[in-house]
């Protein structure tokens, strides 16, 4: 089984060095602040330095690339595979590789879409995404972090560029569940009252989701269930309701300016899947 060092003992540190060390890795780990490896059957390195040096893989799990860049070190780390889980942008990582390879490292970037608890079962969806050979040799080890992993290709910033992408997706969507409640509060409609409806609501977006997709992949959308100047109509009269309840616009607001835009653009009878088109 190969050997794995985890530099980072946080709560998804943690739970990543318990996942390798349930599958049977040996694993060394390293943390800033000692004393939270108590609970696992691992190899606690005394130094970053040492912690790198003890295994071919490398999982870093900190709080950002610049922590982890103040941690990594070149001569340590040259000749092995370094998969660094932190999470960032894929401007970041696209340079952490670009330093890696410099050093004569193997550089791997990764998301990992689940909680701490979730780690190394199904429910975990990681992303990873730089050299092939490099995940394709270590991909039997990184398993052990969850059974739902995708390999995204050979530029590093993929993986952080479809996270950024889905939480993108979720945190709006979020906020709209949350504004929602409020609106509805405002005009004296009980959340449980309104909760039904809105999951009913939801329920549209995988097929729409799908009807999006293919309309950006062709670069072609239609306006047959609803043209950008119906949904400007409709938006207008959202607003007058939430402005009238004292609310905060802002995200409608900025919705409204883009479609507005792509209809003085010339793009009126068209769909709201025009306001993906770049």
């Amino acid at each position: 089984m190969t050997t794995v060092t985890v530099l980072g003992l946080g709560p998804m540190g943690h739970a990543l060095a318990a996942a390798f060390v349930a599958a049977d890795h040996p694993t060394t780990v390293w943390n800033r602040t000692p004393g939270r490896a108590g609970d696992l059957d691992v190899v606690v390195a005394d130094t970053a330095v040492d912690a790198m040096a003890a295994s071919p893989l490398v999982v870093v799990s900190l709080l950002d690339y610049e922590v982890a860049e103040s941690v990594l070190d070149a001569d340590a780390l040259k000749g092995r595979t370094l998969a660094n889980l932190s999470g960032g942008s894929p401007e970041q990582a696209r340079a952490m590789a670009a330093w890696a390879a410099e050093h004569g490292i193997e550089y791997l970037d990764g998301v990992i879409v689940a909680t701490p608890t979730a780690v190394g079962t199904a429910e975990a969806t990681l992303y990873f995404s730089g050299p092939a050979a490099a995940y394709h040799s270590h991909r039997s080890t990184l398993s052990a972090l969850g059974e739902n992993a995708h390999y995204l290709g050979e530029d590093p910033g993929r993986a952080a560029g479809f996270d950024a992408s889905l939480q993108d997706l979720f945190w709006t969507s979020m906020s709209g569940v949350v504004h929602m409640f409020a609106l509805a509060k405002a005009q004296h409609i009980a959340p449980t009252e309104i909760a039904g409806h809105a999951k009913s609501m939801l329920a549209l977006f995988p097929d729409l989701i799908d009807l999006v997709a293919e309309q950006v992949a062709t670069d072609h959308f239609p306006g047959d269930l609803a043209q950008l100047t119906s949904v400007a109509a409709t938006l207008d009269h959202i607003l007058s309701t939430i402005r009238s309840s004292d609310l905060d616009n802002g995200v409608l607001t900025a919705v409204r300016a883009e479609v507005q835009q792509a209809i003085d653009n010339g793009h009126g009878s068209e769909g709201f899947a025009r306001l993906a088109a770049r």
